[in-house]
């Protein structure tokens, strides 16, 4: 699957800053420790309505973990998947009597118009769940044949499962009880009732082909994926195991990351699948979460529609901390245009107070688990400074508008 257009990532003067990030499985903020190149994993869309700012808060947290590994001289092999066949695709489709196909190319093209936009750093392979369902069924055949998969007992649909306890660690990542596990899967998309399976607990891995459905033929019988696997498989096949960083909003730990983890440590034997578990919260309005079921979503496009600069939008999502659950408001765009407005006046003196020790600061609180509102003070002060005394420093305005750049992905 074709990606957006990359954008040039300037390098920083001064000494970059190691990145720690919270880890849910841990419970701590610890240091990323990726060799010379970086690996990361974040779970993408699925592909049936276009992308509001909840979207846009996850993928812009990520962005900053890709451009501080860079400012650190890494190489970053970053992988997103496209989950272009799934049971809400193929719902909005049928309800807007739309082709399912059709309508998860046209909302996976408006997404990477909107993340070309925002600026953020594409990754490396971009792969849709239907162009990786050869090596899909491949990982399921290797569960069945380990005895970590069964089908149930049922003669017209004897769709396969994952036995959740193979691997004796499930429930290391979320750490929920099972009450709350149970609880979960219900909501987001699991199945606890369904006859025939062992535990309430385990998961779809292939569901055999129903009329009116898309499917594929394959040696486990004509289906289609379940949504966890598609993700093992993918990150697996692609950055192999204890990879640095898997990723995606916290409505994501479980049940999807839980499971995606538990297949991949199935599937090898090997533990952790990921050495960091990093969640972004949920970005809410008019008091409740954004997101497509409750129909409260501001969307990106529609924001770039009426001429708002993507770059003002990043600055908005930064101004709290990519692990709160945060509400967006027009107050919120409004100060930080007025924020955008006032850096890019100080960026365009002559000279300025010295960079050094905004630059450093910059890193500093990047590199502290992505503590954005403390990045934008410093850079504040350092306007502050600009706009009411100017400086000598001739060079100030050119570096800080390219640590700006480069660190924050706000283009001065």
């Amino acid at each position: 699957m074709q990606t957006w257009s990359s954008i040039p990532v300037p390098r920083v003067a001064g000494e970059p800053r190691p990145l720690r990030l919270f880890d849910t499985a841990t419970g701590e903020v610890r240091p990323t420790a990726p060799g010379a190149t970086a690996r990361s994993y974040v779970c993408g869309i699925t592909p049936y309505d276009a992308t509001h700012l909840g979207h846009a808060a996850t993928y812009l947290a990520f962005d900053l973990v890709h451009r501080v590994w860079l400012d650190n001289g890494h190489d970053v092999h970053y992988v997103q998947n496209v989950t272009d066949i799934d049971d809400p695709l193929l719902e909005r489709a049928a309800r807007d009597q739309d082709d399912w196909v059709v309508l998860g190319m046209r909302e996976t093209a408006l997404f990477r118009e909107d993340m070309e936009a925002l600026r953020v750093v594409p990754p490396r392979e971009y792969v849709g769940a239907v162009e990786a369902i050869p090596e899909i069924v491949e990982a399921i055949a290797k569960l069945v044949a380990d005895g970590s998969a069964y089908r149930v007992d049922d003669a017209e649909y004897p769709d396969l499962y994952f036995d959740h306890a193979v691997t004796g660690r499930f429930g290391y990542e979320s750490n929920y009880d099972e009450e709350t596990m149970l609880r979960f899967f219900a909501e987001r998309g699991g199945d606890p009732d369904r006859p025939g399976k062992r535990h309430p607990l385990d998961a779809l891995l292939w569901r055999m082909a129903r009329p009116d459905e898309p499917s594929w033929p394959s040696d486990l019988g004509a289906g289609r994926p379940g949504w966890h696997i598609e993700c093992s498989a993918i990150a697996l096949n692609r950055l192999g195991t204890a990879f640095d960083v898997q990723g995606g909003g916290s409505d994501l730990i479980f049940p999807h990351h839980e499971y995606s983890s538990a297949h991949a440590e199935a599937l090898t034997g090997e533990h952790p699948f990921a050495r960091h578990y990093v969640h972004a919260g949920m970005i809410g309005l008019d008091g409740e979460k954004m997101s497509k079921s409750r129909g409260n979503l501001v969307f990106v496009s529609k924001l770039r529609a009426t001429d708002v600069d993507p770059n003002a939008v990043r600055l908005a999502l930064f101004a709290g901390h990519y692990r709160s659950d945060r509400p967006w408001s027009d107050e919120l765009l409004a100060q930080a245009q007025e924020r955008l407005a006032r850096w890019r006046s100080a960026a365009a003196l002559v000279a300025g107070p010295s960079a050094e020790d905004t630059i450093a600061r910059l890193r500093d609180h990047l590199g502290n688990d992505l503590d954005t509102p403390r990045a934008l003070a410093a850079v504040d002060a350092w306007a502050a400074d600009a706009l009411a005394a100017g400086g000598s420093d001739h060079s100030a305005p050119a570096l800080v508008r390219t640590a700006v750049d480069a660190l924050l992905g706000v283009e001065l």
